[in-house]
């Protein structure tokens, strides 16, 4: 009998193990349609040939790369100023007691409410929209790496002093190895949060992207035309995840395995 190498046969098993989750999710739905009417839960196949018409069109493709660009845009900026406000907060104790009301502040304001004072601020534009994306999810990012920064090996820091290496050298060897599991968990966090908050600005304030259909199909009951532009951004995200967040993440974990 044929045996697979271990480095090939968990890979397998896994991809296995998702396919056959995705599996049950689709059929679950499909015994969710019986119960239900078509128009209140269409099928799956319905949503699917959804999904083809719009993207033949062309207006799926269009509406998810404008949505795309404003969510790569926010988590970026999200996750720079983020990562260097949680790692101050993280070093320094007196400055993350004396900040962390303004944190805790920041974590409890409303979604909405950011959302409608940059739009009512800065005006109806993109500069407003992906601000407000952004301070939405910087507390998150923030919380995270300061939490990582507090777990550092503080041997490791010494040892840095003691060879007096610089600034730079300590930051890219000593503490941004021992950060990277902390950035992965925003990072991962952080991409299924701002799409979710952009969706919401692109409905409130914007005439194109995925929430602006999403409404727009919204006011016309179109719940094939809601589930499909849901699924297919959700199959996006999927790509970035597994394509871009994931091989990165075993990347620069790899000197953690002994």
């Amino acid at each position: 009998m044929l045996k697979l190498p271990a480095s090939l046969g968990r890979p397998l098993r896994r991809t296995g193990l998702q396919i056959a989750s995705l599996l049950l999710l689709l059929g679950l739905w499909m015994l969710a349609t019986l119960f239900t009417e078509a128009d209140i839960l269409p099928p799956p196949w319905q949503v699917f040939q959804r999904i083809g018409s719009e993207l033949s069109q062309g207006d799926l493709l269009r509406h998810s790369l404008i949505t795309l660009g404003r969510v790569f845009a926010a988590f970026i900026l999200a996750m720079a100023i983020g990562c260097a406000i949680g790692l101050f907060m993280g070093l320094h104790k007196t400055a993350g007691r004396f900040f962390d009301p303004w944190l805790l502040l920041m974590l409890n304001l409303p979604a909405l409410v950011v959302i409608i004072l940059c739009y009512l601020w800065i005006g109806l534009n993109e500069v407003a929209a992906i601000l407000a994306v952004a301070i939405n999810k910087i507390p998150n990012v923030a919380v995270t790496l300061r939490e990582g920064a507090k777990a550092l090996d503080r041997d490791l820091l010494e040892m840095a002093r003691c060879y007096r290496l610089s600034r730079r050298v300590t930051l890219k060897e000593v503490i941004w190895p021992q950060l990277t599991p902390f950035i992965a968990a925003a990072a991962r966090s952080g991409l299924a949060l701002v799409w979710k908050i952009v969706l919401v600005v692109e409905l409130l304030g914007r005439s194109n992207g995925v929430g602006f259909q999403l409404h727009l199909y919204f006011q016309m009951f179109d719940v094939a035309g809601i589930l499909a532009y849901s699924l297919a951004f959700i199959v996006i995200i999927w790509g970035i995840e597994y394509g871009l967040i994931r091989p990165w993440e075993s990347r620069v974990n790899r000197w953690r395995v002994v």
